[in-house]
């Protein structure tokens, strides 16, 4: 693989397109595919794509017109997509993948990279395929052809199956974005290591109807006494599985220090000095947030499957997924669709820990 790398990127929303101008900006050659078709329209014919904010630059990346074109005309395929729509793209880009290709989920969701290896182990092809435990930037897309880049995270959990092509895939990784990286010992951590779906569950069941009416409000502000102890306790329950699986992972007090930089003390109190520092964060405006229709599916039911495994039931979670489906007329549970296709129950906690670093599940469970 030369210095200058081709990345295709499956996805066109504000990930997607600021993933491509941080590629860019640092001497890259990325390719967009719009699996709707129509995220890419403007850029198609011609338009140039913007990015303001922590990254100034324009570019004119390369746009594919199919997965197929995705594949063929590049060396590393990046997945920007919710984890919602995660399945669909896997099942569009594995009968193109090939050999010489490295893939990076990003964000990782719900055992992802085991189902897109074991679609791949069908075709008798393996790739490094590298699970980050978060985005490498935040941001919003503004139009078409214009990206807000909020920031360009200066550390990304990460970690690769099969294990063995671990440092190959950190050193791509390193290649294209830079220093960043902390590997990570597994799938399984790198699904414990994201504390946002069981913090975006107390927070929007504490303000659900402020999103629902479109206020604008202080997310630090109204993490208020009540909605912290619940996330503490939530907490709690992921560390007990964390512990049952024999992985450190840091507390939600550590997040929060770390994140924000502010002192440790109760969850509620470190919310209040966040907003006070003018870093609370604005909550979401909307009932149809990802804080819900992704978190729960791909975080919490990810989660309370993990619970179950270890014999350690995440009660709290589990509530939340059915107070949220009763909420919103829908089976969050049943919205999981990489859950359902590896159908996780039918397997030990051994079985799980070698896929975690593997990336196969002895007997393939394919939907």
């Amino acid at each position: 693989m030369g210095d200058r790398i081709r990345v295709g990127i499956a996805g066109a929303g504000s990930i997607a397109f600021g993933t491509a101008a941080v590629l860019h900006d640092a001497g890259h050659d990325p390719m967009l595919w719009s699996p709707s078709g129509a995220g890419t329209t403007d850029l198609a014919a011609g338009a140039p794509l913007t990015a303001t904010g922590a990254l100034d630059c324009t570019l004119t990346p390369r746009i594919a017109d199919s997965a197929a074109a995705l594949a063929r005309d590049s060396d590393v395929l990046l997945i920007a997509v919710p984890g919602y729509g995660h399945k669909a793209v896997m099942d569009t880009l594995a009968p193109h993948v090939e050999a010489r290709h490295q893939v990076i989920i990003s964000s990782h969701a719900s055992m992802g990279a085991v189902y897109l290896m074991q679609c791949l182990a069908a075709r008798g092809v393996t790739v490094p395929v590298t699970a980050w435990g978060t985005t490498i930037c935040t941001g919003r897309r503004q139009t078409g052809t214009e990206v807000r880049v909020n920031t360009v995270r200066s550390r990304v959990d990460l970690c690769t199956v099969p294990e063995d092509r671990s440092a190959e895939a950190l050193e791509t990784c390193r290649t294209l974005f830079g220093d960043r990286f902390q590997p990570r010992d597994g799938l399984l951590a790198i699904a414990l290591s994201n504390l946002n779906p069981q913090n975006h569950m107390g927070i929007a069941l504490g303000n659900i109807t402020r999103m629902e009416r479109g206020e604008t409000w202080s997310q630090g502000q109204n993490v208020t006494p009540t909605v912290g102890r619940l996330l503490e306790q939530l907490d709690l329950e992921r560390l007990a599985i964390a512990r049952a699986l024999g992985l450190e992972v840091k507390t939600i007090f550590e997040h929060f220090h770390l994140s924000f930089h502010v002192p440790v003390a109760s969850i509620s109190e470190m919310n209040q000095q966040m907003h006070a520092q003018g870093n609370g964060g604005t909550g979401p405006a909307t009932a149809d947030s990802r804080y819900v229709t992704e978190d729960v599916p791909y975080g919490l039911v990810a989660t309370a499957a993990l619970g179950r495994l270890t014999g350690h039931p995440a009660e709290l979670h589990e509530a939340g997924i059915r107070i949220f489906s009763a909420m919103y007329g829908r089976d969050f549970a049943a919205e999981n669709d990489l859950l359902r296709a590896l159908d996780l129950d039918r397997y030990g906690l051994d079985d799980l820990k070698r896929a975690a670093k593997t990336g196969l599940l002895d007997q393939p469970a394919m939907a």
